[in-house]
């Protein structure tokens, strides 16, 4: 039939878009009713977790039906990316909240103020230096995770435990807002021993924040006291390659 002809080019973009955001709720209730089940069995709310959408490598297209699903957190590990696409999705988008949850490099720092919201990597003196600084600059101050090197691997970054209680002091004289303690902990080991570490260093050095947990992960984090986790792969699905 000819009306199939002409009106199936454009049912079918509407078909797929509709098709995409029924995927992107699903994965979101999934991954909220592990947050509720995994707080509930610690006495928590589930609204005592923030989750941060990590969202680097996807493009406006993939992470917009996330937003009109209604989520508001998203975490990106790169300024210049999150430069290059977060600007005009905020424009459409208010209420975004941007965590950059990556390795920060110095001189990018001003950048990092100017753009995000949280920063959850802070791990070295330089660092806490070029912050303080480009918040005094921009008169804005930006809540920061001191990342620890949890497991004591060479190849990532984080402070080293020794050294967290220097690093804290000096965030202090540099007027940084510490949210807490963020770490990521060596892949293929049990998880939970360094998620108790972390939540026990928090406490000693009389923090709240613990950004620990991932998608497959997080809700082991959660009950071991995460107040924000970081999941990818179970919501947009496995990340395309660069």
């Amino acid at each position: 039939m000819r009306w199939r002809a002409v009106i199936g080019p454009l049912i079918a973009p509407a078909m797929t878009a509709q098709s995409e955001l029924s995927q992107v709720t699903a994965r979101l209730a999934e991954v909220q009713a592990g947050i509720d089940r995994a707080a509930g069995f610690t006495g928590r709310a589930a609204s005592d977790v923030t989750l941060i959408a990590i969202s680097k490598t996807h493009e406006a297209p993939a992470i917009m039906p996330l937003i009109a699903a209604g989520h508001r957190v998203f975490g990106e590990n790169r300024v210049q990316e999150a430069q290059a696409k977060w600007p005009a999705l905020r424009e459409e988008m208010p209420g975004v909240a941007l965590h950059l949850v990556g390795q920060l490099q110095s001189n990018k720092a001003a950048d990092a103020v100017a753009l995000f919201d949280v920063i959850h990597g802070l791990d070295r003196p330089s660092l806490a230096a070029a912050l303080g600084k480009a918040m005094d600059a921009a008169d804005r101050r930006i809540p920061c995770f001191v990342q620890v090197n949890i497991g004591a691997e060479e190849q990532k970054g984080g402070c080293a435990i020794a050294e967290v209680p220097a690093l804290l002091k000096l965030a202090k004289e540099a007027d940084i807002p510490v949210a807490g303690l963020m770490c990521v902990p060596p892949a293929d080991l049990e998880p939970a021993p360094y998620f108790a570490l972390l939540a026990k260093m928090a406490r000693d050095s009389g923090l709240t924040g613990l950004s620990m947990g991932m998608s497959g992960d997080y809700e082991t984090a959660i009950m071991l006291g995460a107040t924000h986790v970081r999941v990818g792969t179970a919501l947009f699905g496995g990340r395309p390659s660069l």
